[in-house]
């Protein structure tokens, strides 16, 4: 399976572990990221008028100094998936995802019409950070339902064919006893958080079971029972028992 993500942090974040994790699966998994840090719908859209190569090819979750532009990297290779994000500070207000969203899909499916597009749902903000605050929430909850009702509509509008719920998993793993899956309030933790992440988009892309699977090559610790909650979390949401 080859993934390709046209993203930012939040994306470099979820591929981070993904092709480890699907190898200690044994399955054949590519990876690939276009990264430029805090990059905005409007700003993939007008990166892919100019046709620039301004984004830092990241390869099966680590950096290969390549700058290639978003139609070099569509025309690569032939992408099972490619997914679209919005920018975290961006993520629930949904007018900011329009027109953007449409014209980028467009372009993906002009060149690769059999690639299947999905969305990646980022996630909100940990409670009491300034960062939440300053988009006027007062709760991560607020922020996850804003943002969760502008995907599913963004989803909608562009007939993509799925979304990959990592947002509602940040949200489930602290709530099911994972105390902090944050780095710096808003990007993933370095060991639970990315695993977290990594471990969605391999149920959710794959349908394989992530419960033996035996990754462990972790940049930050992750406990045995962060671990399993992280199991457990991601086995109930992409299976549909948590709404």
């Amino acid at each position: 399976m080859k993934i390709l993500s046209i993203g930012n942090s939040f994306s470099q974040d979820a591929h981070r572990y993904l092709h480890g994790v699907a190898k200690a699966d044994e399955f054949n998994l590519k990876v690939v990221n276009l990264y430029i840090g805090g990059c905005t719908l409007r700003t993939h859209y007008l990166n892919m008028l100019d046709d620039v190569a301004s984004y830092s090819f990241e390869f099966n979750g680590e950096t290969t100094g390549i700058k290639v532009s978003i139609r070099q990297a569509l025309v690569s290779d032939d992408w099972d998936y490619i997914t679209l994000q919005q920018a975290s500070p961006l993520s629930a207000k949904e007018e900011t995802y329009f027109p953007y969203i449409e014209e980028i899909a467009k372009y993906v499916r002009k060149y690769c019409p059999k690639t299947k597009i999905v969305l990646h749902q980022t996630w909100a903000y940990e409670n009491r950070s300034e960062r939440l605050a300053q988009l006027g929430f007062e709760t991560h909850e607020q922020m996850l339902e804003n943002l969760s009702k502008a995907y599913e509509n963004a989803a909608l509008s562009i007939g993509a064919d799925g979304i990959i719920p990592c947002g509602k998993v940040m949200y489930w793993a602290q709530k099911n006893g994972i105390k902090c899956v944050h780095r710096d309030s808003f990007h993933a933790a370095f060991g639970i958080g990315r695993y977290l992440l990594a471990l969605t988009w391999y149920a959710f892309l794959t349908g394989n079971s992530i419960d033996e699977n035996t990754f462990n090559d972790f940049d930050e610790s992750v406990s045995r029972d962060e671990q399993e909650i992280a199991i457990q979390t991601i086995n109930e949401i992409v299976k549909g028992k948590v709404l």
